[in-house]
This record gives C-alpha cells, structure tokens and sequence, in this order.
C-alpha cells in the first residue's frame, strides 16, 4: 500500500504542474487586466506600463508563471488588484464553500444511495418507475431554475427559510443550497446505484450467497451493495471538486460569498491572481480526491490490493 500511495504522489506531480500551466495561460489571454483598473476609460501609456510592472505584467509568460509557482510552494498566492492577498479570500471563501460541498455530498450519500438501492431491488415496480422519472426530471431542469424555485417558495411564500445565507454561513442555513447544489449529482448516483445493483444481482457470488441460505439483509448490505458502490464511490468522489469549483450559479442564488462567488468575481474583473489562486487549489482538491477514491477500492473490494 506504501509504494502503492508513493507512486501515486509522483505522478501527481507532473498533472499539477501541467493543470495549473494551462490554467495559467488561459487566464492570461482572456483580456487585458489592466483595462479592467482603469474604468471605462483606457489608461494611459504611462499608467498602464506603471501597473504592469507593479503587478509582475510585463513579464512573459513562462516567468510569470515560474515566479507564481515559486511563490505558491511558499504559501504566497499574491494579491487581487485590490491590494488583498488571495490567502485571505481563500480563508474566508474555503470554509463556506468546503460546508456547502459537506452538505451536498451527504444528500448525495444518503438519498442518492438509498434511493438507488430501493429502486435497484425493486427493478420494473411502480416505485423504480417513479423514481426513475422523478431523477430524470430533476437532470432536466437547470440548477437556477431549481435554485430559484425553492428559494421563492421555502424562502419567499411560505417563509421556511432566510432567502439568502448570512456571512458565517452555518450549517443549517446551508441545507436548501446544499439540496440544490446536489440535486443533479444525487439523480445521477440513485441511477448508478440502480444500475450496478440491478447488474450485481446477477452475479455468481449472490446466487452463492442465497443458496447458503445467509440472510437477505446480509446478502444486499455486504455483498451486493458493498460490490455496487466502486463506481458510485468513482462518481462521488470526483465529484467533491466539481461541487466546490461548481457552486457558481447556487451561490449567487443564495449570496453566498463562497469559492464560486470569488471566482465569478474574478473572472468578472479579469483578477488574474484570484481566479488562478483558487483554481490551482482546486486543482489539488480533485487530486486529492481522486487518489482517496483509489484507496477506498480495496476496503470495498477485498480483491483489489495495491502492491
């Protein structure tokens, strides 16, 4: 299992510099971030050559970005155009967010995967055919639509809940957002849960375990739902960044000042440190993730080892 994890760390290596160089670029060239300081009027020669030098523009790019990564392995992510170091957005944003992505992941976990064990034992029955439309529905309607809706009738009409997130953004205030950000992510895991457990009740090892007379809640809990969830665990766990990196339309929605909301700010204004800070520490949250979802393999498949 050691060599296993050290093996995979180094080849992190080269997708993390390869991601973060792309990001870099195409950052760069999607506009000039110094039209954006000056306003609606262009800037003058001297202002602008006064700015690129003061923010490191006047460089090319490979150095620009060789210095950023000299920087990031310190801990310096440099400062918005505002003068804010990107370290402080990220300690204010990254908690709300990390809550908000918490919340949608147990929605995906506990609704997704019970719904699709219900509907994968009970394949053809009026419940499967409900639930089925049901997911395809929720795939179909866009997620401000969504957003929107239960924010006029559980925040609006019916007054259940505060229409928007206040600053510190609790756990419980997180709920319906949460519900919101997970919606089409939850439809896809009851599908997928469905489908494998459908599948896997076919196999060998099940027919086995029925005729060895085990009991029914055994042969379903560790047997076949253990077997079924690898690709739903593939799913959920790329799904964490996607989730966090994702939540652009959910909070606007529901203002919460969050990683999407940074990013549409930055984006926005062309703040190149901003967008480029957050996505490269985005990026090292799919990696993370991804190589977790490795390792879980062998605790839900004693036929996996990792030499």
């Amino acid at each position: 299992m050691g060599r296993y994890v050290a093996r995979r760390l180094l080849q992190m290596i080269p997708v993390f510099f390869g991601a973060t160089l792309l990001i870099f670029l195409m950052v760069n060239v999607m506009g000039d971030p110094i039209a954006g300081l000056c306003g609606e009027r262009a800037c003058d020669t001297a202002t602008a050559a006064q700015l690129k030098r003061q923010f490191g523009l006047d460089m090319p790019l490979w150095r620009q970005y060789t210095t950023y990564m000299g920087n990031v392995f310190t801990g310096d992510f440099g400062s918005a155009f505002n003068g804010q170091p990107v370290t402080q957005l990220m300690a204010s944003a990254f908690p709300v967010t990390i809550r908000l992505t918490v919340v949608a992941i147990l929605f995906e976990i506990v609704i997704g995967i019970a719904l699709g064990v219900v509907t994968g034992l009970r394949r053809g029955r009026p419940v499967d055919t409900s639930v089925l439309v049901l997911t395809l529905v929720v795939i179909s309607v866009p997620t401000f639509v969504t957003g929107l809706l239960l924010q006029l009738l559980l925040g609006v009409q019916w007054a259940w809940i505060k229409p928007s997130v206040s600053p510190e953004a609790t756990f419980g205030e997180l709920i319906v957002p949460g519900l919101v950000l997970a919606s089409v992510s939850l439809a896809y895991v009851t599908r997928l849960t469905r489908t494998s457990l459908a599948e896997n009740r076919r196999s060998d090892y099940v027919r086995t375990a029925v005729a060895k007379g085990l009991p029914r809640r055994r042969i379903v809990v560790r047997h076949l739902l253990r077997n079924s969830l690898i690709p739903v665990v593939t799913f959920i766990g790329t799904d964490i960044g996607a989730l966090m990196g994702g939540a652009i339309v959910t909070e606007r929605i529901f203002n919460i000042h969050g990683v999407g909301y940074q990013l549409y700010q930055g984006i926005l204004r062309q703040n190149t440190q901003t967008v480029v800070g957050f996505v490269t520490v985005l990026v090292l949250v799919f990696l993370v993730a991804n190589l977790l979802v490795d390792l879980l393999y062998a605790v839900l498949d004693p036929r996996i080892r990792y030499a």
